[in-house]
């Protein structure tokens, strides 16, 4: 009987750990971390977030880019509201720089209106200039298609045009940059109408330029439309140069 006993005594003191329900608990415990990292190295990588381009933080230019950046915002409020409704703490805002940025590079905005039309009557003059090498060798064909670049120019920036020949041109002889710009677009016209007749070039080149200035205007305005006139008209840049062939004929 106590033998009996013993055996059944040794029997029940054994660890749990060591038991049968022991051992399959700890094995269901592995086999289902082992099945977690499975699953974790079976599932698809997630998609590495795209690195985001460096991108200079708006309003902050270099000393020259600043110059530029004022002038474009300028341009571009210019087109939609006109000179007269221009402040240069719109354009600042534009430009996405302080208030007082402006005045690192114009006294006023006096000042950064003569700029655009300095850099507008730069822009003019090498349209100008590219009609003219595209006739190397005929003077007449040159002032024929300055006169048509002189109309789209007006056609393609009617706010920079009529800024260009407004009061701000006026003032010029107090923004010396404007002027030479001015003087230089002239230049192009008045060295074509020389070759063309070197003995009136000075005049044949205030005909064409007064002829040019003339119908771009009038193109501006309106006043072509509706004109008692049979059919319609061409477009500005052809009847300008209809208009220049008689003239050099005549000349």
């Amino acid at each position: 009987m106590s033998k009996s006993v013993k055996r059944a005594t040794g029997a029940s003191s054994l660890p749990s750990s060591q038991t049968p329900l022991g051992r399959t608990e700890t094995k269901t415990g592995t086999a289902a971390a082992v099945e977690a990292e499975a699953a974790a190295a079976a599932a698809p990588a997630a998609p590495a977030r795209p690195t985001r381009p460096r991108v200079k933080p708006p309003g902050r230019y270099h000393h020259g880019e600043l110059r530029e950046a004022l002038l474009d915002a300028a341009e571009w409020l210019l087109a939609r509201r006109g000179a007269e409704s221009l402040s240069l703490r719109d354009v600042a805002r534009r430009a996405g720089v302080s208030h007082a940025a402006p005045y690192h590079h114009f006294a006023g905005l006096a000042e950064l209106l003569a700029a655009l039309a300095e850099r507008s009557f730069a822009q003019l003059g090498a349209a100008m200039q590219a009609g003219v090498d595209a006739h190397p060798a005929d003077a007449r064909a040159q002032l024929i298609a300055i006169a048509a670049a002189y109309v789209d120019f007006a056609k393609l920036r009617p706010a920079r045009f009529r800024l260009m020949f407004g009061p701000v041109l006026a003032s010029r002889s107090r923004h010396p940059g404007l002027q030479r710009a001015a003087d230089a677009t002239f230049a192009v016209l008045l060295a074509a109408a020389t070759r063309f007749d070197p003995a009136a070039g000075p005049l044949l080149a205030l005909s064409g330029w007064s002829l040019a200035h003339g119908v771009s205007h009038l193109s501006l305005d309106g006043a072509f439309a509706n004109l008692p006139l049979e059919g319609p008209l061409p477009d500005a840049a052809t009847l300008v140069r209809l208009m220049s062939e008689r003239l050099l004929h005549a000349s």
